[in-house]
């Protein structure tokens, strides 16, 4: 396992415009599961009036834990494009939610595709991406005699 890995420093966001629809993008830098389920409520709670509400996120300098959500969008049209752009720019410890203002017209399943996928590349490209390194802390203890 790599002793590096990529993510975002702060908050950042993008914006993507289709056929009157809006597509606010947000990435955010997380650490786990729980503060991602607060971020989202939180982001529902301020956007109640949007559509939908999707998001992908991925933890662990592994890279082997995460998540898509297409919050009502056809199949993976919202969610996993939102992934492929985490994945793209080989992030890690971050959280991606695209909240959707539906503009009348739809899309159809490659323009959402588009949109998502765009909106969330928009909110990468904003971040200042910073380089990490997998830091743990071990505590060992033993008597004395065993310190040779």
């Amino acid at each position: 396992m790599e002793d590096l890995y990529r993510t975002v420093e702060v908050v950042a966001e993008g914006l993507y415009k289709e056929k009157g629809s809006k597509f606010l993008a947000f990435v955010y830098p997380v650490a786990t599961e729980e503060q991602i389920r607060e971020i989202i409520a939180g982001i529902k709670e301020k956007y109640y009036d949007a559509r939908h509400h999707c998001y992908a996120w991925r933890l662990g300098a592994a890279k082997t834990h995460f998540r898509m959500n297409d919050d009502g969008e056809p199949s993976s049209t919202a969610g996993k494009p939102i992934f492929g752009q985490i994945q793209s720019f080989d992030l890690t410890n971050v959280l991606i939610v695209v909240v959707r203002y539906f503009g009348g017209t739809k899309l159809g399943v490659s323009g959402l595709i588009n949109a998502y996928r765009e909106a969330a590349a928009d909110a990468i490209r904003n971040a200042v991406i910073v380089e990490k390194t997998v830091d743990e802390i071990l505590r060992i203890r033993f008597s004395y005699l065993v310190l040779n």
